[in-house]
C-alpha cells in the first residue's frame, strides 16, 4: 500500500490510528513531537502526512509551513480538536490538504487518506533558481553566480521565501509568520537585522543589490541577470 507518517502526541490516539492503518496494509511511521515529526518528514519518502494541530515543541501549522517553504508538497491531513471555521481555514492555508476534527471515526480517516493517495505525485522541488541566484534546498547551500554564499539556516529560509515571490512586495508580517512562525508582529528589528546580513552576503562580491526596501510596505526581491 503506502508509506505514511503520523505525527501525534496523544499515545492512545496514535496507537488506535497506527493499528487501523497498518491493518489496512499501510506502512506507518510515528513521531510524537513537532521536532521529531519535522525530522522524519524531512527524510522524505512518505505519500501522506497525518499530523495533529497541537504538538509539543513545534505546533502542527508551523511544521506544515516549514515543509511547504522547503519545497515539500507531500499531501497533509491535519487532525484537531478545534473545529470552528477559522481554525479549519488556518489549517488549509498553512499547507494542509485536508482537515479532520477530533473525535473522528477511523474509517473516515482511512477514506480521507485514500482520497489524498489518489492525487498525482508531485515532484519535490529541490533547487530554486532566479537570475544569478541558486538555492539547493536539500543541501542547504546557496550561490550567486559562481560564488558560494555562506548563509545561516534562517538566512536560507528567508532567501527561499523571497525567491519564490520574485518582484512581489513581502511585508514584515508575512515574513514573521512564514519564516519565523510568529502569529503576531513583534516590535523588533529582527527582520531588518537578518535582511541586512543577507544583503551583505549577497553583495559581498560587488554584485548589484537584488533585495529592495519598499518604504512603509516591506521588501521585494528583484532578479538580476
Amino acid at each position: 500500500m503506502a508509506r505514511l507518517l503520523l505525527i501525534e502526541d496523544d499515545a492512545e490516539t496514535a496507537e488506535d490510528v497506527l493499528a487501523d492503518l497498518r491493518g489496512r496494509g499501510h506502512e506507518v511511521a510515528w513521531a510524537a513531537t513537532g521536532p521529531e515529526g519535522a525530522a522524519a518528514a524531512g527524510e522524505g519518502g512518505f505519500r501522506v502526512i497525518v499530523l495533529d494541530r497541537m504538538l509539543p515543541g513545534l505546533d502542527g501549522l508551523s511544521l506544515l509551513r516549514n515543509l511547504r517553504q522547503g519545497g515539500d508538497r507531500t499531501p497533509a491531513l491535519v487532525l484537531s480538536a478545534l473545529s470552528d471555521v477559522d481554525e479549519r481555514i488556518a489549517g488549509l492555508r498553512a499547507g494542509g490538504d485536508d482537515y479532520l476534527t477530533k473525535p473522528f471515526a477511523l474509517g473516515e480517516l482511512a477514506a480521507r487518506i485514500e482520497a489524498l493517495l489518489r492525487r498525482p505525485v508531485e515532484p519535490r522541488e529541490t533547487v530554486l533558481r532566479l537570475g544569478s541566484l541558486e538555492l539547493d534546498l536539500m543541501a542547504n547551500t546557496a550561490k550567486r553566480g559562481q560564488r558560494d554564499l555562506e548563509l545561516l539556516p534562517r538566512e536560507l529560509k528567508l532567501l527561499a521565501y523571497l525567491m519564490r515571490r520574485p518582484g512581489q512586495i513581502v511585508t514584515r508580517a508575512m515574513l514573521f509568520e512564514e519564516v519565523w512562525g510568529y502569529r503576531f508582529t513583534p516590535k523588533s528589528n529582527l527582520i531588518d537585522v537578518h535582511l541586512g546580513r543577507l544583503r551583505r552576503k549577497l553583495e559581498a562580491g560587488g554584485e548589484p543589490p537584488v533585495i529592495a526596501s519598499v518604504r512603509g510596505t516591506g521588501f521585494s526581491l528583484n532578479p538580476d541577470g
